[in-house]
């Protein structure tokens, strides 16, 4: 049977998701007309299954981004010294400008990007992206200068297409029923990402040392240590190239006016005054401020030693502990987040993981008084507990990417609204890393308040964001309206 789309009106052929100009009333009449046809579905709409081959593929698509962003991280400061002959003392600094010009190039292009989707359509800028991508990241391991490297980190970032479009096409892809088992799966794939990523560029960087018996006589591996897990990576992302010329669908829709012209969508500043769009957006850029900020404190605070605040970690200790908040993320993710935002809704789940952050956060600290005091037995106990715990908080971030897409004011304005709300991630992302861990470093070498200066800083940053859910618009609640059956079957 053939999958069916939403119904629209016979003279709304298409629609625009991104803006190019300002609306007019009658534009505006329009747009009105079709959200309240989406939010009044028929029922057959609504029970629509979700297309899991779409999903797959696009999910696939998903996976490329974090591998690409991640896979580099193993080897690029000891790339960067060989590449510049620089001290160990200088690594650091190449290293974070090279990811802040990525994250910087991102968000100059996010809102462009989502835009030419809006234009010419999902697939194509996906495809394009891809492809992009990929040859980006396959050049990166043939840099010889530093200048090189920083020039092929700038053009992977240039293709920034691919996340904004993903999210879009699941979105189009799902009903309010099943958004939040599509993207629980779209967060297993990018938490999937970034296990794979960081195996590959470990496990196959300078092959040549690592496995001299097989690689050490070829030139090739000599000349280029690099090269290897940057190419598997580039491969990987033209398959997935490959299959979506095949395979995936297109999700687009364009509409027209009665007298067969593409009406003009919303334009980006429209859309952020769009009622409650800037809230969630709050929302959404406190939650990913706290995300990002944990991720770049959390293994300085684990190698840095008990009398200064931290847990004195090996590389070894820290990747298991990484792995097992991995692996906790997926299991929140993939099988509780799904039956929970059933029940409770996205404020509800906002709400939850809003008050459980701060606890989480102060853990850290206790932690390392229990080690002062040689209390080895506890902290064994409680620390990989609380680690796979804080994994509930992940739900958080699919949470507040279904207000997102709950918030839009206009299905025209779904590509527009991502792309915002990706550039502010971006631009979070090109700021946090060295602005936390420098602030780490500073409670931990002044020792203010023994050295947890930073977790006071994190507590009080989640307690905002807990603040700002208070304030979620009803729009973007996340209640799924049961049917007579479900109400039946619970009674």
């Amino acid at each position: 049977m053939a999958e069916r789309r939403p119904e629209i009106s016979a003279t709304d052929e298409t629609t625009p998701l991104l803006a190019a100009s300002s609306a007019n009333p009658t534009t505006q009449a329009n747009e009105e007309s079709l959200v309240k046809h989406q939010s009044n579905a028929s029922p057959e709409d609504e029970e629509k299954p979700l297309p899991m081959g779409q999903i797959a593929i696009l999910c696939y698509a998903r996976l490329i981004e974090p591998i690409a962003f991640f896979s580099i991280f193993p080897f690029v400061n000891q790339m960067i010294r060989d590449t510049g002959n620089l001290d160990e003392r200088d690594v650091g600094f190449y290293s974070g400008l090279i990811e802040s010009l990525f994250s910087l190039t991102q968000m100059l292009l996010m809102i462009q990007w989502g835009r030419l989707s809006d234009r010419v359509g999902r697939k194509p800028v996906l495809l394009f992206s891809l492809i992009g991508v990929s040859i980006a990241v396959s050049l990166f391991g043939f840099a010889k200068e530093i200048w090189q490297m920083i020039l092929f980190r700038c053009l992977a970032g240039v293709f920034a297409g691919t996340i904004v479009t993903v999210r879009t096409m699941i979105s189009e892809n799902s009903t309010p029923k099943t958004q939040a088992r599509a993207f629980s799966l779209f967060a297993f794939s990018g938490n999937l990402g970034i296990f794979f990523g960081s195996f590959l560029g470990g496990a196959l960087a300078d092959p040549a040392s690592q496995y001299p018996k097989v690689f050490g006589h070829i030139r090739f591996f000599q000349h280029y240590p690099y090269a290897t897990p940057t190419i598997i990576v580039g491969v990987m992302g033209l398959t997935s190239a490959i299959v979506i010329a095949l395979f995936l669908k297109e999700t687009l829709v364009r509409r027209e006016d009665v007298k067969g012209q593409v009406k003009p969508p919303m334009t980006t500043l429209e859309v952020i005054k769009a009622p409650g769009v800037a809230m969630v957006l709050a929302i959404y850029g406190g939650v990913m401020l706290t995300a990002l900020a944990n991720t770049a404190v959390s293994p300085v605070f684990m190698f840095t030693s008990v009398l200064r605040g931290g847990y004195g970690f090996s590389p070894l200790y820290i990747s298991i502990f990484i792995a097992l908040a991995g692996f906790s993320q997926s299991f929140w993710t993939l099988a509780v987040f799904p039956p929970l935002h059933k029940r409770i809704g996205t404020r509800g789940i906002l709400r939850v993981t809003s008050a459980v952050l701060p606890v989480l956060f102060l853990v850290n600290p206790i932690n390392n008084q229990l080690l002062k005091h040689n209390q080895i037995t506890a902290f064994w106990i409680i620390a990989p507990i609380m680690m796979l715990l804080g994994g509930f908080y992940s739900q958080a971030f699919t949470s507040v990417q279904l207000a997102v897409n709950d918030i839009t004011p206009t299905p025209a304005a779904l590509g527009t609204l991502n792309g915002v709300a990706l550039t502010l991630v971006a631009g979070i992302r090109a700021i946090a890393p060295a602005l936390f861990a420098s602030l780490f470093a500073f409670g931990a070498r002044t020792q203010i308040l023994g050295g947890y200066l930073i977790w006071l800083i994190m507590i009080a940053m989640s307690i905002a964001v807990g603040i700002l859910v208070l304030y979620l618009p009803e729009k973007a609640y996340g209640i799924v309206k049961k049917t007579n059956e479900e109400d039946n079957e619970e009674d």
